[in-house]
């Protein structure tokens, strides 16, 4: 795994290299080319939602069929799926939400804002707004743990399931109790050389100098108190027992070179969810849909036409 500087500085508090390789949304470069780092075929715009946040999204396409709604990682936003909705077929209507507290979205000023329930709040709310019955939903990481609340919570607003670089319980994984420790030292301004390295090491291949740079752009948008929040959301959560109550047939997609959550997470979650599948990438990592996204978005199209 390609680490940079943050690992010596990490090291000395006491989490390892598999936390700064692996735990938030990974962006590597197309397999075998680089991402581009321009999106023009992508609209950006904001939603007003009745949960009280205004939401920044990306959308492409048109209609009521064959949705797909994105959700991102944690510090992240809408850009994290930006390659992967280039690259899906144009019959998608897909949408990539940034969701609260993250990139150009409201950013409430309560550490409870950023419970788990309030981002799936504002998910069925989003779906409200557009008046979207059932949609193929996308998670990862973070966003693949708020995906599965969703599903288990609103059976009838899912039709497919996709969660990368996922697990059903992050309350006992060290490296994110690792990270929370160190996190919730954080003052604004967030250290840049810090979002810059955390960012940089998430990748197991290399990527190119300005998509990465657009994505410590976003990460600076998260202000501290949204850091520590969020992750407390996130460790706070374990849906094991309620994994049999996913009715969506569910596509669970992992790299081999995750060092976050390894295998033996993907299948608690096989395992739990009763019409799932687990689909392995060789050679990619936390985030294979940055590393390898024209396969992924192959991939998915194939599993929501399935």
């Amino acid at each position: 795994m390609k680490t940079l500087g943050i690992v010596s500085r990490l090291s000395v508090i006491g989490f390892g290299v598999t936390l700064i390789a692996c735990l938030i949304n990974p962006l590597a470069a197309v397999a075998h080319r680089s991402c581009p780092g321009h999106h023009h075929n992508l609209h950006l715009d904001t939603v007003d939602l009745n949960t009280g946040v205004t939401l920044q999204y990306a959308e492409r396409g048109h209609g009521k069929r064959n949705v797909v709604v994105f959700l991102h990682g944690y510090t992240d936003s809408w850009f994290s799926f930006s390659s992967v909705i280039e690259n899906l077929p144009h019959r998608f209507h897909a949408y990539a939400i940034t969701q609260r507290g993250h990139g150009d979205s409201d950013k409430p000023e309560a550490a409870s804002e950023y419970e788990m329930d309030r981002f799936v709040n504002d998910f069925i709310a989003f779906l409200d707004h557009f008046r979207l019955r059932r949609v193929s939903l996308v998670g990862h990481s973070m966003g693949s743990i708020i995906a599965q609340r969703i599903a288990i919570d609103h059976p009838d607003r899912i039709k497919k399931l996709v969660l990368i670089g996922a697990t059903a319980d992050p309350s006992t994984n060290p490296e994110l109790l690792g990270l929370k420790q160190y996190v919730d030292t954080f003052e604004d301004p967030v250290d840049p050389d810090f979002i810059f390295d955390f960012q940089a090491s998430t990748v197991y291949n290399p990527l190119e100098e300005e998509f990465l740079n657009r994505v410590v752009m976003e990460s600076q948008k998260v202000p501290a108190l949204v850091w520590k929040a969020a992750l407390t959301g996130l460790v706070d959560a374990n849906y094991v027992a309620e994994l049999p109550s996913i009715t969506a047939p569910t596509l669970i997609v992992w790299g081999d070179k995750d060092g976050l959550f390894p295998i033996d997470d993907q299948t608690t979650l096989e395992s739990g969810i009763p019409n799932s599948s687990l689909l392995i990438y060789e050679n990619a990592g936390h985030g294979l849909h940055w590393e390898k996204p024209v396969r992924f978005a192959y991939d998915l199209a194939a599993f929501i036409f399935r």
